[in-house]
C-alpha cells in the first residue's frame, strides 16, 4: 500500500494505525489478514520494502462519519479538523465531501521483513 513518507516513522511507531482510501469501483483494496508492504514508492519491489503490515480490518465509511479518535489513528493529526487538512493536500482541495464514502483499512505493523508464511 502507498503511504506519504511521513507515515513510515508513524506506522512503526504503532501512531498511524488506520488509513481512508479513495478506491475505484473495481479495486478493492488487500483483503483482511493479508500482510502487505507500505511503501512511499509504487513500483519499488515489495523486497526492497523495509515496513509490513498486516490488514485487521476493512470498512466502507462516509468522510464525515470520522472521529476524532479516528483522525488521531491516521497519524499525527490532532483532530478531524487537522485530519481534513492532511486528506485535502493528498487528494486535493475540496477533496473532502462529508457524504463521500471511502474505505477505512485498519492495520497493525509487523516488522521491517515480511513474516514468514506458516506451512
Amino acid at each position: 500500500m502507498l503511504f506519504k513518507e511521513y507515515h513510515i516513522d508513524q506506522i512503526r511507531s504503532g501512531e498511524k494505525t488506520v488509513t481512508r482510501r479513495e478506491w475505484s469501483e473495481n479495486y478493492h483494496g488487500p483483503n483482511e489478514g493479508t500482510v502487505v508492504a507500505a511503501k512511499t514508492d509504487l513500483l519499488k519491489p515489495d523486497a526492497e520494502c523495509d515496513c509490513f503490515i498486516r490488514i485487521t480490518g476493512k470498512r466502507e465509511e462516509r468522510l464525515g462519519d470520522i472521529t476524532e479518535a479516528s483522525a488521531r489513528r491516521e497519524g499525527d493529526y490532532d483532530g478531524i479538523a487537522e485530519f481534513r487538512e492532511g486528506y485535502e493536500a493528498v487528494y486535493g482541495d475540496g477533496a473532502w465531501d462529508e457524504e463521500k464514502t471511502v474505505t477505512v483499512v485498519a492495520f497493525e505493523y509487523v516488522g521491517r521483513e515480511r513474516p514468514e508464511v506458516p506451512a
